[in-house]
């Protein structure tokens, strides 16, 4: 049997806490290893209770969810925890902020039970679950951010097949788009994303996104 997702709650308003908290719990799958009301303590009980998943507003006191967020999956992380950062905030800002702090996924408060659940696991398996488009979007948006004018790119260890693979990435092209653009099987293009990652040290096809701008591979 297979054990369940354990997943850290922090939500400083209690009754939006207890709610996930009872929504988690009730699925077989999910487990809530813990919860807080606030950014320090999250960053602090992921320490010690090691969860799957964190589970992360953004408007905290003592510490809000992103740079919660970038304590806990940012650039330099030893042992970086997945985080879904869920929010009553449909900004731009907090969705970039977000992703480039390390979260692997971006969901509203507003969204349906189901939609919560399916973030989870979608992010516990390590699978970035914003849309490919909406990241392309975002990144592009911030572009100039991420990479300022004049910064000089870094050697890319990618073979040639591999940089194609991962500007369509960026260009929010889905595998099927990929293997058909390229004409080559879906499978193919899964080893092109797995090696990419793994070469590149990175988590998800969001932190290959980020890279490729950064990179100046897309524009």
């Amino acid at each position: 049997m297979t054990a369940p997702v354990r997943v850290l709650v922090c939500d400083d308003q209690f009754l939006v806490r207890t709610g996930l908290v009872t929504i988690i719990d009730a699925q077989p799958d999910l487990e809530v290893a813990g919860e807080c009301g606030d950014g320090r303590t999250a960053v602090d009980l992921a320490g010690r209770l090691s969860p799957d998943v964190v589970v992360m507003d953004v408007r905290m006191p003592v510490l809000d969810g992103i740079e919660a967020t970038r304590l806990l999956a940012g650039a330099g992380v030893p042992h970086p925890v997945k985080v879904l950062v869920v929010t009553t905030f449909n900004l731009d800002e907090y969705v970039y902020e977000a992703l480039r702090a390390g979260a692997s996924g971006f969901l509203l408060k507003d969204a349906p039970p189901a939609q919560l659940l399916h973030g989870i696991r979608t992010v516990a398996k390590g699978v970035a679950l914003l849309d490919p488009e909406v990241t392309r979007r975002l990144v592009g948006r911030y572009a100039a951010r991420i990479r300022p004018a004049g910064d000089a790119p870094q050697d890319i260890p990618l073979t040639p097949r591999e940089l194609e693979v991962l500007r369509l990435i960026a260009d929010g092209r889905s595998n099927s788009e990929i293997a058909a653009t390229l004409q080559i099987s879906q499978e193919t293009v899964k080893t092109f994303v797995s090696r990419i990652l793994t070469k590149l040290r990175l988590r998800d096809r969001v932190q290959a996104v980020v890279y490729a701008y950064r990179q100046g591979l897309v524009t």
